[in-house]
């Protein structure tokens, strides 16, 4: 049974596939800090992936790293749908991010940034979105 989520947490999806990283980490930030478990460490995991998007939008290599490999370890305790996502392929599509950046290396990561500061990833890779879980019948 898929327990229902608050308004917040849809629009924090929302800005979360928008690319408004920095604000789709406060909307679940404040979710977070309200929310008790299993919630409370599905809310960290996605606003901690957020937050290492945010980072490799400032070329902060580490912090994307470090960010994202926190948050799918959290949400790999959950699962492959849960509270109407598809965690699964949150999870592939943060592995392959997280994968791609390890490899790449620090030294590289101004090649994947714009001048207006948009991320231009190398082709065959793209950042994760937030999927709806297919409901089975």
């Amino acid at each position: 049974m898929i327990q229902a989520q608050p308004y917040e947490f849809w629009h924090g999806v929302e800005q979360f596939n928008s690319r408004q990283f920095y604000a789709c980490h406060d909307t679940l930030e404040a979710l977070w800090m309200e929310a008790t478990e299993p919630q409370k460490t599905f809310y960290q995991g996605i606003l901690q992936i957020a937050v290492a998007l945010y980072h490799l939008g400032n070329s902060n290599w580490r912090g994307a790293v470090i960010l994202l490999g926190e948050g799918i370890n959290k949400l790999r305790r959950y699962p492959d749908t849960y509270a109407g996502i598809d965690v699964d392929e949150l999870l592939i599509s943060s592995a392959a991010m997280l994968t791609a950046l390890q490899q790449a290396g620090p030294e590289k990561i101004n090649d994947w940034m714009l001048t207006n500061g948009e991320i231009a990833l190398p082709e065959a890779l793209q950042l994760p979105k937030i999927v709806l879980a297919v409901e089975e019948s």
